[in-house]
């Protein structure tokens, strides 16, 4: 039986002993076998397919699906399949290889195309901090802020640089790494209302006009600032909540506790109004006559 008869033969009744040894006699037909018949990898078939740099390479892509040393050492016999060896690693699978087998320039270079593999690289793999991989992790905040609190344990330019590109991320980055508020990441914080908040209450822990006029984009987090930082009530918040009926009963309840024309009109007709009315009866009635 040749190798074309036993890929036939093992098409039609299923995987054998008999038959992948004939296939194996051959790269071609072991690659086929590998692929189509057993449908996984196995050493036999992988040591057969290393005869030939084109197969050791397509069993690798479509069986393996992961570099292994012995189909790389394969595949760099031929300068064309070194390149497309390289060229189709993920870099995800540079990273398994690089938990496999160790770290390499090769496998360091994939992982740094993708920011979250270039981290998981230098966490897991090089078990330290490079500049390239850093380089790379900088591209996403999240990464950034992950590769400098868990891998450089301080504070730099690049990863705060990296992180500002983040409100949320940038607050987390000034609690936890800078440990100490900065112009840079107050200014990226107070790109969202929230964490314009959060960066007053956690970082700076004081209130400052900056931080405040970025809170008041939002009624809620204009609420939260009067009540937890300003701890008083203020023109400037007053008008923020009155956008939000909710915030603005709130707000008169809880932080003017007395009425106010301007939280009054803002609840005025909605399902605040009764509430409202109970607590400030006296003042809408002069307000009234």
């Amino acid at each position: 039986m040749n190798c074309k008869k036993a890929l036939e033969h093992a098409k039609k009744y299923g995987p054998s002993e008999e038959t992948r040894e004939i296939a194996c006699k051959e790269p071609f037909s072991t690659y086929l076998y590998a692929d189509t018949i057993d449908q996984k990898s196995r050493d036999d078939t992988r040591n057969a397919v290393c005869k030939d740099p084109e197969y050791a390479y397509e069993y690798t892509e479509t069986v393996d699906k992961y570099p292994r040393d012995n189909t790389r050492n394969a595949a760099c016999n031929v300068p064309e399949w070194v390149f497309n060896y390289m060229l189709e690693m993920t870099p995800e699978n540079a990273y398994i290889s690089g938990l496999r087998y160790g770290p390499s320039d090769k496998t360091r270079k994939i992982v740094c195309k993708d920011p979250r593999y270039a981290y998981m690289y230098a966490l897991d793999v090089d078990k330290d901090s490079r500049e390239d991989t850093r380089n790379a992790a900088c591209q996403n905040p999240y990464y950034a802020y992950e590769y400098a609190y868990f891998i450089d344990k301080e504070s730099r330019d690049d990863t705060r640089s990296g992180v500002c590109q983040s409100s949320e991320w940038t607050y987390q980055y000034a609690l936890r790494v800078d440990k100490k508020p900065r112009n840079d990441t107050r200014e990226s914080a107070c790109r969202s209302p929230k964490w314009a908040y959060w960066y007053a209450k956690d970082i700076d822990k004081k209130s400052r006009d900056d931080t405040r006029e970025a809170a008041c984009k939002d009624s809620i987090y204009a609420y939260w600032y009067t009540k937890n930082i300003d701890k008083e009530s203020r023109e400037d918040t007053r008008k923020a909540v009155c956008r939000d009926p909710e915030y603005a009963y709130k707000y008169a309840k809880n932080i003017d506790k007395d009425f106010h024309e301007d939280t009054w009109l803002a609840i005025k007709g909605t399902e605040y109004e009764e509430e409202y009315k109970k607590i400030f009866n006296e003042s809408i009635k002069e307000l009234i006559i």
